[in-house]
């Protein structure tokens, strides 16, 4: 952690809708005058497209089915990791980008599925935003999280996440439900391993819970509205948070243990407004102190 130079983080699973939270942070620092250095964990894979499909060809052919990106082998976890030390430390770093599709591709001249050269992070940020798998992951060489200061989960039940992913895998990239499907039974270990932990290193999660019938995701036609769920948010560290404030704001929603609140689902980037603006603005003002 820094107080110089913060790090917020956002982790989740693929599919679990961290671009969405990301989208929120956006609004926060446009609204707040906040110049964000971004980091995509997507970014910190190893393996660009074609090094990954051949990495994983190699893997079944030595009897290993559960290769994936969720795991250690597939990631540069100790590179993230130094990522953060040298931008706690200084404000630098190295990052590079992950192009997904054409659109992000082009400007670079490059194929899609291939990462951009690694450069600098951009000088005098004000923050350090990463959004991708791993914000939070620790290994027994490797503590990223240790690094954060905002470490924020976004963890639907697990029946909605898969079938965010089914629809988003799909709709946007064409795969079958027989692709999708297999992708999860494989990466399984890898999210038992490495996923869920981070989720008790945490420092808020959101926990989105369909309140109709998901029984069986893999036929599922329509996700969930946020209508039609309950949000979970669940504080590491209760002390400072201003629960009655926080009750008054999202109407119709209630305290199940004494650091968590249930919502609507609806009110999710209400929730997230009302709870990380101030909470940004603490470690800004963290960064104006005098260091001894």
């Amino acid at each position: 952690m820094s107080q110089r130079h913060p790090i917020i983080a956002i982790t989740g699973s693929s599919g679990a809708g961290t671009t969405s939270v990301k989208r929120t942070f956006d609004q926060i620092f446009r609204r707040e005058h906040i110049n964000a250095a971004y980091v995509e964990g997507d970014s910190f894979h190893r393996y660009d497209r074609a090094e990954m499909k051949q990495a994983m060809a190699a893997a079944l052919a030595r009897g290993d089915h559960a290769m994936s990106h969720f795991g250690e082998e597939a990631n540069l976890f100790a590179e993230l990791e130094e990522l953060f030390v040298a931008y706690g430390e200084s404000g630098g770093g190295r990052v590079r980008r992950y192009l997904h599709d054409d659109v992000e591709a082009e400007p670079y001249g490059q194929p899609p599925g291939t990462f951009t050269s690694w450069e600098e992070v951009p000088e005098n940020t004000d923050l350090l935003f990463y959004e991708g798998l791993h914000g939070a992951v620790k290994t027994d060489t490797v503590d990223v999280a240790r690094h954060v200061d905002l470490a924020i989960g976004v963890t639907p039940v697990i029946n909605l996440e898969w079938i965010q992913k089914l629809h988003r895998d799909q709709v946007q990239r064409g795969y079958t439900t027989e692709a999708v499907t297999e992708t999860i039974m494989r990466r399984m270990p890898d999210y038992i391993g490495y996923i869920t932990p981070q989720f008790s290193r945490t420092h808020v999660n959101f926990q989105r819970v369909p309140i109709v019938d998901t029984s069986d995701p893999f036929i599922a036609r329509t996700i969930p509205t946020a209508d039609e769920s309950m949000l979970v948010i669940r504080f590491a560290n209760p002390h400072g948070i201003d629960f009655p404030y926080l009750l008054s704001m999202l109407h119709d929603s209630f305290m199940s243990r004494p650091n968590t609140i249930v919502a609507p689902g609806g009110k999710m980037d209400l929730a997230m407004q009302l709870i990380f603006t101030p909470m940004v603005w603490r470690l800004l003002e963290q960064k104006k102190k005098p260091t001894r």
